[in-house]
């Protein structure tokens, strides 16, 4: 790709990077739990060809397990309060190097906020270094007119902070000095935006000092190409790929086409190690926001085309039964799994595990077979499996496990009972080639975690309500857990229905902890709010707190139904509102909930759009409508009642 020089009036002699020239790169790190992402070290051994010295500076707290991993690639580590952002973990960094800074030729700053390299550093090392200039970056952003930081003046024209190198002539200069010794506080993200990376490129272009990008914007739109435009600044030959394309509202990124699968394609095709994505992203991004962005449900088709019988996996199916008169069904599903398998079967009382021993010998069944009886039917298929089979899922005896329970839903209507029951089973073990596929997932892909189906929609009310009653009580338990994975706002990423297919390390938090069955209540405590409820949406953030990712599975039938529903549904909703889906949540976020859609509900909502004082007129006036239509009801009934019978 064509450079592209900064528009500057240069009054001073930039120069080529001298063949024999020095590096310094400081490198700046956040990470919540200071344990250091494997992607760093990944990077950091790559940049080190190209960088004589490694000066790490940490923002917040490094653990062993983070030290561990920087110390054999860096010549210092500067660790600091979290305060000032990256910026002023720079300015650390300069600090900390004082006057040896004029032992380099170049100081490359950059930040934890990209993987790579995706396409090979030296190329673009050896590029930039053959121009005359004094500061190059590695992509850039266009000049925004009113500055939506500030809402007035403007965003210049801006190098990309998280990857800024600059030449001896202007880090030895005066200019430069004063300016990081004049570098004002910073408390937040937009503070960093206004105060350092917006103003950066221009404060020094206008002292005469010339600047270069590596990756120019693609477009002359108003957008931030680096997150954007990924994989197109992959195919480009950028060997940086920012992370924020995997935690960005997914509600903007549809807004805009933006693909994340196509991107990840695009970092396999180029060889970098996808697992190294997946295992940061599952740790620090919400996983329903994640799943979303970047595209991770996977309709297997009934063929087997992904599977390899040269390398089986241990398989381990456990199986909670109250209702014994599906225990065929269940074997029948479970027996479309590739190869062997080790069965344990779950149930409450002596009298179900004798009807069940005598369907299961009826019949073959790979693997040895085990039919326990728990010590207590609270908690039903959760405490049957995290208490009952507690043995089994740490025994490191097994690469997978097979959830799976009775499934009968007698408290829905017979159809939404029926199709959620279908819904379960045909996405996880649909037939032996879907089956195949779905391990064969597992066999590609060492860090997957979980899958299991899409969120029930069809008969349920369960999109935009996922957490129902459960959500502070899975904030206790996720604090208790040690579980640091962000939190879905609106819904979680679940496996509703709790059957899924997981390797046991992925469950390792939730099956090392020693449960009670008590701790579950009885059958008044099978609710929302209660323990089994909560559970039921644990194990995603459970595996994603250990680098475990999760994808959701479904069958091509079940999406041809589900997405049409969800089609025209959405199109019926969008109609009630002007504007792009985006639009439409946010207008819908800004008027606040609706709890139970009245029309005093309604007048509430849409007049918090509106001026203030709107709201009380509003409502007064949808109040006065209730009241009259109240009244024309009790006119008709008597009417009706008066009215001379034939």
């Amino acid at each position: 790709m064509k450079t592209a020089e900064l528009i500057t009036f240069p009054t001073k002699d930039a120069a080529e990077f001298p063949p024999d020239g020095r590096r310094l790169l400081i490198y700046v790190i956040y990470d919540i739990r200071g344990d250091v992402e494997e992607y760093i070290p990944y990077a950091l051994t790559r940049l080190r060809e190209h960088c004589a010295r490694i000066l790490i500076v940490v923002n917040g707290a490094l653990s062993e397990i983070g030290r561990s991993r920087l110390a054999p690639l860096s010549d210092e580590i500067v660790v600091r309060e979290n305060r000032g952002f990256d910026i002023w973990g720079y300015k650390a960094g300069l600090d900390a190097v004082g006057e040896d800074i004029a032992e380099y030729d170049e100081v490359l700053l950059a930040n934890d906020t990209w993987f790579g390299p995706i396409r090979p550093f030296g190329p673009i090392f050896e590029r930039m270094d053959r121009s005359a200039l004094h500061f190059w970056g590695m992509t850039d952003h266009v000049r925004v007119e009113p500055n939506p930081f500030t809402n007035s003046g403007y965003l210049p024209y801006h190098l990309q902070s998280y990857w800024i190198a600059v030449r001896r002539d202007m880090f030895l200069s005066q200019d430069w000095i004063e300016y990081w010794r004049d570098l004002p506080q910073m408390d937040t993200y937009a503070d960093a935006v206004v105060k350092h990376e917006g103003i950066f490129t221009e404060h020094f272009t206008d002292r005469g000092y010339v600047g270069e990008v590596a990756f120019p914007t693609l477009t002359d739109k108003v957008e931030n190409h680096a997150v954007l435009y990924a994989e197109q600044l992959i195919r480009a030959g950028c060997p940086t790929l920012k992370r924020r394309p995997f935690f960005q509202w997914p509600a903007y990124l549809d807004h805009l086409a933006v693909v994340g699968r196509w991107t990840l394609d695009a970092v396999e095709e180029y060889g970098y190690p996808i697992e190294l994505i997946y295992a940061d992203l599952a740790r620090n991004v919400e996983p329903r926001t994640l799943n979303a962005d970047a595209a991770m449900l996977e309709v297997l088709p009934d063929f087997p085309f992904a599977y390899d019988p040269a390398i089986p996996l241990r398989m381990l199916a456990v199986v909670h039964i109250f209702y014994p008169e599906m225990t065929d069904e269940l074997l029948d599903r479970l027996n479309v799994l590739p190869g062997a398998f080790d069965l344990v079967v779950t149930t409450s009382d002596d009298e179900r595990a004798k009807t069940i021993r005598e369907a299961i010998a009826a019949r073959p069944t790979p693997g040895s077979i085990e039919v326990r009886v728990v010590g207590s039917n609270d908690g039903r298929d959760q405490s049957a499996f995290l208490i009952g089979c507690r043995d089994l899922l740490l025994s490191d005896d097994y690469d997978l496990v097979i959830k799976l329970h009775s499934k009968k839903t007698p408290q829905d209507a017979h159809n939404v009972g029926r199709h959620f029951k279908r819904q379960q089973f045909t996405n996880l073990l649909n037939s032996p080639g879907y089956a195949a596929n779905l391990v064969g997932l597992f066999q590609r892909e060492q860090g997957l975690g979980l899958v299991f189906p899409p969120t029930i929609h069809l008969g349920y009310p369960s999109l935009g309500h996922g957490w129902w009653a459960n959500k502070p009580a899975f904030e206790e338990l996720a604090r208790e857990l040690g579980i640091r994975v962000p939190i879905d706002e609106i819904s979680p990423l679940a496996p509703f229905g709790s059957m899924f297919v997981a390797r046991p390390a992925a469950l390792r938090l939730l099956v090392e902890r020693e449960w009670r069955y008590e701790e579950f209540g009885g059958a008044e405590a099978y609710q929302d709010g209660g323990l089994a409820h909560v559970l039921e949406r644990m194990p995603v953030y459970a595996a994603g707190e250990l680098g475990f990712h999760s994808r959701t599975v479904a069958n091509a039938e079940y999406i041809a139904s589900s997405y049409a529903a969800l089609d025209y549904n959405l199109d019926q909703f969008s109609s009630t509102l002007r504007d792009s889906t985006m639009e439409q949540i946010q207008l819908l976020r800004a008027a606040g909930p609706v709890e139970y859609g009245t029309l005093t509900d309604f007048a509430r909502m849409y007049s918090r759009l509106r001026r203030p004082g709107a709201e009380a007129i509003l409502v007064a006036a949808a109040e006065r409508i209730l009241r009259v239509r109240g009244a024309l009801g009790r006119v008709r009934a008597v009417v009706h009642r008066l009215r001379p019978r034939r």
